[in-house]
């Protein structure tokens, strides 16, 4: 459940990175034609393929760099290697284009003794619970 929520929260990040984008293009249009100010309008298809640019580049950038999306910073998670160092370019963007494409993979975390889901197995990712291994470590003092 705690990965669910984080994954709603990334895509609302997300979706208000797209929609900041759209104004973007609205304004540079504004800047090199002149007023009045309109959305542009482009095909579906081009709408989608930049949506899914940004979740690509949100996600693999955030595990990249911190390990950690706004959903995960949000509910204590953490994506690293089995070994806890952070994930490289190439497979930090694997596992958001699998998260992308393969949503569902989410489901097998309820399943799974170590609470995997399938991109995790696929990939050797680890999904740390910060907030739980603080608890445990605070109540060993």
């Amino acid at each position: 459940m705690t990965r669910a929520l984080a994954a709603l929260v990334d895509s609302f990040v997300v979706a208000g990175l797209g929609l900041a984008v759209h104004l973007g293009a609205a304004a540079l249009r504004v800047l090199v034609t002149g007023p009045p100010f309109r959305l542009p309008d482009p095909p579906l298809w081009l709408s989608g393929a930049c949506g899914w640019a940004i979740a690509l580049l949100y996600l693999a950038g955030n595990w990249t760099l911190t390990g950690r999306t706004s959903g995960d910073r949000l509910l204590g998670l953490r994506v690293t290697g089995r070994s806890g160092r952070l994930l490289g370019v190439p497979r930090a963007l694997t596992r958001a284009a699998l998260c992308l494409v393969f949503p569902p993979g989410l489901l097998w975390v309820p399943l799974s003794r170590r609470r995997a889901s399938v991109q995790d197995l696929v990939l050797s990712t680890v999904v740390r619970y910060e907030h739980a291994e603080r608890r445990s470590t605070h109540q060993e003092r």
